[in-house]
C-alpha cells in the first residue's frame, strides 16, 4: 500500500486538461495529481475518455489543451492490452530493446526472473502464452526502473484465472518497484483488487476520487470491499449488485 498521499510528493500533475475531438469535448478542464508510489485505478464508460487521458500522461496525444499544467516523470512506461512483442526478436531482446551491452542483459535477465520467465530468454514471442508474453511486456516495462507505469486494461484479453494470477504478479512488482500507476480497466474488481485509489470518469470529468483502505490481500468476501463495488458500480451506472461494469 503506498503512503498517505499527503506524505509524498506528486509523480503526476494535471490542472486544466481539455481534449476535445471535432465538436466533442471528451476531457473537460481534468485535474489530478498522483503521489510517488501510489497506484491508481480509472473505471468509466466504454468513450468516457480512459484511454484518451492515459494517452495524455504518456505524451502520445499532442492535441491535449489547457491553460495549466501537465506533468510526468521523464521516465515513464506504458503497458498496453497487446503486449506489442517485436516477433523478430528474442524474449530478452525485448525487454532489453534500446538498454546497453551487459549491464542491459542482467538487468533483462533479472526482470525476467522477477516476472517468472527466468530460462526463456532465448525464446521466441510466437513460444510462449498470452500471459507469458504479458509478462514480458511487464518485465519491459519494468526494466528500466520507471517513476511512472500506465497500464491500459493490460488484462484484458486474458482468461479469468490468468488474470487472477497476473494481478497478484502486478501487485507484489509494484511494492517492489514503487512506481507511481495508472491503471486504465473497465473490472470494477480489478480496481478495487490491486489500488490505493480509485477515480471514475464521467462526461469528461471524475466524479469519483475513492481511497481504498482495505488490507493486501484483497479479500473479494469482506463487506467493506461489497460496499465499496456497489458505491462504484453507481457510479458507472450499474445497479444491480455483484455484476461488473462492462
Amino acid at each position: 500500500m503506498a503512503p498517505h498521499s499527503g506524505q509524498l510528493k506528486p509523480a503526476v500533475r494535471v490542472e486544466n486538461l481539455v481534449r476535445c475531438f471535432a465538436a466533442k469535448t471528451i476531457l473537460d478542464d481534468v485535474e489530478l495529481d498522483i503521489r510517488e508510489g501510489e497506484f491508481v485505478a480509472l473505471l468509466g464508460k466504454s468513450g468516457s475518455g480512459k484511454s484518451t487521458f492515459l494517452r495524455a500522461l504518456a505524451g502520445l496525444d499532442h492535441e491535449v489543451k489547457g491553460t495549466g499544467t501537465l506533468e510526468t516523470p521523464e521516465k515513464l512506461s506504458v503497458v498496453f492490452q497487446d503486449a506489442r512483442l517485436l516477433p523478430w526478436r528474442t524474449v530478452i531482446q525485448n525487454v532489453t530493446l534500446g538498454l546497453p551491452g551487459e549491464t542491459g542483459q542482467e538487468a533483462g535477465r533479472k526482470a525476467l526472473a522477477e516476472v517468472g520467465l527466468a530460462g526463456r530468454e532465448t525464446a521466441w514471442p510466437n513460444q510462449l502464452s498470452g500471459g507469458e508474453q504479458q509478462r514480458v511486456a511487464l518485465a519491459r516495462s519494468l526494466v528500466r526502473e520507471p517513476a511512472l507505469l500506465l497500464a491500459d486494461e493490460p488484462f484484458g484479453a486474458l482468461d479469468a484465472l490468468t488474470r487472477l494470477k497476473m494481478h497478484d504478479l502486478l501487485r507484489e512488482l509494484c511494492a517492489k518497484h514503487r512506481p507511481a500507476v495508472l491503471l486504465v480497466t473497465h473490472d470494477v474488481d480489478e480496481a478495487i483488487s490491486l489500488a490505493d485509489r480509485i477515480l471514475v470518469l464521467d462526461e469528461g470529468r471524475f466524479v469519483e476520487d475513492l481511497r481504498i483502505d482495505l488490507a493486501v490481500p484483497r479479500d473479494h468476501g469482506d463487506p467493506r470491499f461489497a460496499q465499496i463495488r456497489t458505491r462504484l458500480l453507481s457510479r458507472l451506472g450499474v445497479d444491480a449488485p455483484g455484476r461488473r461494469a462492462a
